[in-house]
C-alpha cells in the first residue's frame, strides 16, 4: 500500500475543509464561534445592574452600570475604569446599526443621552414619545418603564428594516409596583423610524402582570418576545409580532425556559439574541436553572429566594426548540442579558452574559462571562442541530 506523507495528508484535509466551508454558507458564517471551547468569569461592579451590554460597531464592548459605563477593547479580556455617561443618564441603551449612534433612552422622562464616536462622549437630546391607544407609554401619561430590560434592537429584514425597537412595561395606572396592582403591568415596546428622534409605543403584550422582557428578531423579520411573568408559577412567555413590533399576538408559555426559579410566581429578567449568523436562526436564551425557589410566606415577602444557577440555553430553529444549555456559574444569581461581538474586531465570535450574583447572595455585584458557540456545544457539533 502507497503510503501518504502526514503533511500532504494535513493540506488535503484542510483544502477539504476549506471547500465545505465554501459549500455551506452557515457554517462559514458560524465559523468565528466555534474556535476553541472558552469560559471567562470576571466581576465588573458592586451591587445590584447587569441590564446593559452592547458592543459598538467598533467592536468594543460596553457595559453599563447606572450612569456609568466599562469598555473593553480587547473582547473582554481586560476592562476600563467606569466612566460616567451624564448625571441623570438611565433607561435602556441600544446601538442604532445604521449610523452606529448609542442611545441611552430615558423613557420615563422624554430623554436620551447619545455618543456618535462609540461611547466615548455623549451628549443629551430631548425625545418625543407618543402613548399607545391606551393613552399609556408617554411621559405625561403613564409612563414606559424600560429599564430592567434587554438592550433594545435594530431591525435588519422586511419592510420596517431600520427601525429601532425597545422593549418597556406599563406599571398600571399608578405606576406602582405594589404587588396588589402588579395584575395590572404589561410588557410592550416603543418603536422609532426617524434614528430616535421620536417613538410610538406599541400594543401591548397579550399577557398580564408580564414585565422585564427581551426582543429577537428573526431572518423572516418576525419579531419574538420574551417576557417575565409575576402572577403564576409558569415557564417563560413568549409572543410575536409581524409587523416590526406594532402588534404583539400569539402568546404561549415554554414548555422548557424556566422564568426564574422554579416553585415560584415572581420570575425574572433574562436574556435574549440572536447570533449574527446568516441562513441560521441561533437563538440565545439566559435565565436561572434552578428547583431551590420558594413562594413567600406572606404577599409581599422576599421574592429573591431560590436565585441560582445562571444558565444560557441555544435553539437552532427560531424558539420552537431548545436542545441545549449549560451551567454559567453554579453560585447565586438574578438578573441577566446577553450581547454578541461584531466580525472583523477582537470581540468577533465572542458571547458576553452579563448578570448579578455572588458568593453569598444575589445582588452582591456585577459580573460579565464571555464565552463562545463551541463551549455552549460541550463537545457537540453545530452541524447536528442546523437542517439543511
Amino acid at each position: 500500500m502507497k503510503t501518504i506523507p502526514l503533511i500532504f495528508l494535513f493540506v488535503g484535509l484542510t483544502a477539504a475543509h476549506g471547500a465545505a466551508l465554501a459549500e455551506d454558507p452557515i457554517a462559514r458564517a458560524a465559523q468565528p464561534f466555534l474556535s476553541a471551547p472558552t469560559l471567562t468569569i470576571q466581576r465588573l461592579a458592586e451591587g445590584r445592574g447587569g441590564r446593559d451590554l452592547i458592543t459598538a460597531r467598533n467592536g468594543h464592548v460596553l457595559a453599563f452600570h447606572h450612569q456609568t459605563v466599562r469598555e473593553s477593547a480587547d473582547g473582554g479580556i481586560t476592562w476600563s475604569v467606569p466612566r460616567e455617561v451624564g448625571p441623570d443618564a438611565g433607561g435602556k441603551v441600544m446601538v442604532n446599526e445604521t449610523n452606529g449612534e448609542i442611545l441611552f433612552i430615558h423613557a420615563e422622562k422624554g430623554f436620551l443621552w447619545k455618543s456618535r464616536d462609540d461611547g466615548q462622549t455623549w451628549s443629551r437630546e430631548t425625545i418625543r414619545i407618543s402613548p399607545n391607544k391606551f393613552k399609556h407609554g408617554s411621559p405625561d401619561t403613564v409612563p414606559l418603564g424600560v429599564g430592567a430590560f434587554q438592550p433594545g434592537i435594530t431591525l435588519r429584514y422586511g419592510p420596517h428594516a431600520g427601525r429601532l425597537l425597545l422593549p418597556g412595561r406599563i406599571f398600571g395606572p399608578t405606576n406602582s409596583n405594589d404587588v396588589a396592582w402588579r395584575p395590572y403591568h404589561y410588557n410592550t415596546a416603543m418603536f422609532s423610524d426617524d434614528q430616535g428622534a421620536s417613538w410610538q409605543v406599541s400594543a401591548p403584550f397579550p399577557i398580564l402582570g408580564s414585565g422585564e422582557g427581551a426582543l429577537a428578531e428573526l431572518s423572516d423579520s418576525r419579531v419574538l418576545y420574551s417576557s417575565r411573568e409575576h402572577m403564576g408559577k409558569n415557564n417563560r412567555f413568549f409572543g410575536w409580532s409581524y409587523d416590526g413590533g406594532q402588534l404583539w399576538l400569539n402568546p404561549f408559555e415554554s414548555d422548557v425556559l424556566p422564568d426564574g426559579a422554579r416553585g415560584t410566581s415572581y420570575g425574572c429578567m433574562g436574556g435574549l439574541l440572536r447570533l449574527p449568523i446568516e441562513g441560521a436562526d441561533i437563538l440565545l436564551y439566559s435565565n436561572l436553572d434552578t428547583v431551590a425557589g420558594k413562594m413567600p410566606e406572606k404577599i409581599g415577602g422576599s421574592t429573591s429566594n431560590g436565585r441560582e444557577k445562571i444558565t444560557v440555553w441555544a435553539s437552532f430553529d427560531g424558539g420552537k426548540t431548545w436542545p441545549v444549555h449549560r451551567l454559567v456559574s453554579a453560585g447565586p444569581s438574578a438578573y441577566s442579558n446577553l450581547g454578541v461581538g461584531r466580525a472583523g474586531t477582537p470581540s468577533a465570535g465572542k458571547i458576553f452574559l452579563h448578570f448579578e450574583g455572588g458568593e453569598k447572595n444575589c445582588y452582591e455585584g456585577v459580573y460579565v462571562a464571555t464565552f463562545n458557540l463551541s463551549w455552549l456545544l460541550n463537545g457537540r457539533t453545530l452541524d447536528a442541530f442546523i437542517k439543511k
